[in-house]
């Protein structure tokens, strides 16, 4: 009796350590609310008011897995898989691949780092964008995000990804990532995006000191607009010069500094993105953004963000972005929210005015499409709710 006491403890003990040693979770988000837009454009090219059913305005609507197993001393097997879907209609995002957000597998040393492979996110927006920007810091999300996100803050996800993320050495922190195009090099220039090569390269650091950080971050992409599922959120189509409609090279760095002064966080956010096309003059975007939230009590929060964006090169054009919110968390896992972003555009570009594009996919900030409007106000009431 005494013998089948101990064996059953033992084998209890076992099979506790196995379930400790590696773990899977389900993991996601849903955000969904209503818009109001009052320049849109209608089917005769018009502008008029709009409200609508908005999908993933403060996070992107999601849902994966993560996993860990412990294989001793320190080091770890890893692995996320991550979809990204439209609560409206239940499509998949990203293009339709089925885990367009993310896919890797890597190891994980406790006092080195990572190493990932897959499709994975630059450090542009592991930085700069999660940071320092004021859609990473409050529920303004997407619609606070730099016009058409030209300089990868939130949707620079990078293909057959190498990437290498270290650990925190007393608040500094740094990594690299390499994404393989995995075609054969071509003789001369493409005439296409669809026959283009598309790989990239990205690094990053950040230090943190008590309530100051700093970071900075450098992504570059041959052929961006050959991606598939994209690296970027809309066509880069519009960002030619004559007789060209190809992207050779996008390159954008940037550097962010925040600041916490109990319920107050601050940040300031500078990036600096060029377009390099196959012929003709590149295009240079520059944006600078400030930002401060405040939580007023431990579940209410607002913010407010600032910024300037300037493109020059073939172009001429300014755009002055300002985002309001106002937070409630009904719970650790349940919010709901107000918030209010306003852009005014100026300028021009191969002479026609450019556009403002707040909650309007289907205008672009680099050509005269859209609603012609050169200033728009979008309005959102939404619930957020997180497993």
């Amino acid at each position: 009796m005494k013998k089948k006491i101990l064996t059953t403890a033992i084998l209890g003990l076992i099979a506790g350590s196995a379930h400790a040693q590696s773990s899977v979770t389900l993991y996601g988000l849903i955000d969904a609310g209503v818009n109001y837009i009052n320049h849109t454009t209608n089917a005769t090219k018009g502008s008029s008011k709009a409200f609508t059913y908005g999908d993933g305005v403060a996070q992107g609507s999601r849902w994966g897995l993560r996993g860990s197993e412990d294989l001793g001393g320190g080091l770890k097997a890893i692995f996320v898989l991550e979809n990204g879907f439209n609560s409206g209609n239940g499509t998949a995002g990203q293009g339709g691949a089925m885990f367009g957000r993310q896919a890797y597998v890597g190891l994980t040393q406790s006092n080195i780092g990572s190493i990932t492979f897959g499709r994975q996110y630059s450090f542009s927006t592991d930085i700069l964008g999660a940071l320092y920007s004021t859609g990473g810091n409050s529920v303004s999300g997407n619609w606070a995000y730099h016009v058409n996100d030209v300089d990868q803050l939130t949707s620079s996800r990078i293909n057959n990804a190498v990437k290498f993320q270290s650990v925190n050495f007393s608040g500094f922190t740094f990594g690299g990532l390499y994404g393989f195009s995995n075609t054969t090099s071509f003789a001369g220039a493409p005439s296409t995006a669809s026959t283009a090569s598309s790989r990239a390269y990205s690094f990053g650091a950040n230090y943190a000191y008590g309530p100051f950080s700093i970071g900075g971050a450098y992504t570059d992409i041959t052929y961006p607009a050959s991606a598939s599922p994209t690296t970027f959120s809309t066509s880069l189509a519009n960002v030619n010069t004559a007789g060209s409609s190809v992207v050779r090279d996008l390159r954008s760095f940037g550097f962010g500094g925040r600041y916490v002064y109990g319920p107050a966080t601050a940040w300031l956010l500078w990036t600096n993105t060029r377009f390099e096309p196959i012929t003709g003059s590149s295009t240079l975007y520059n944006a600078y953004e400030a930002g401060v939230k405040y939580a007023f009590t431990p579940a209410l929060t607002g913010a407010v963000g600032y910024t300037y964006s300037r493109a020059s090169g073939l172009f001429n054009a300014h755009w002055n972005d300002v985002n309001g919110s106002v937070d409630y968390a009904l719970s650790k896992r349940t919010d709901v929210y107000g918030l209010v972003a306003w852009e005014e555009a100026s300028g021009t570009y191969k002479g026609a005015p450019v556009q403002a594009q707040i909650g309007d996919s289907s205008s672009s900030i680099f050509a005269p499409s859209g609603s012609g409007s050169q200033e728009q106000v979008a309005v959102r009431v939404g619930i957020r709710h997180k497993f």
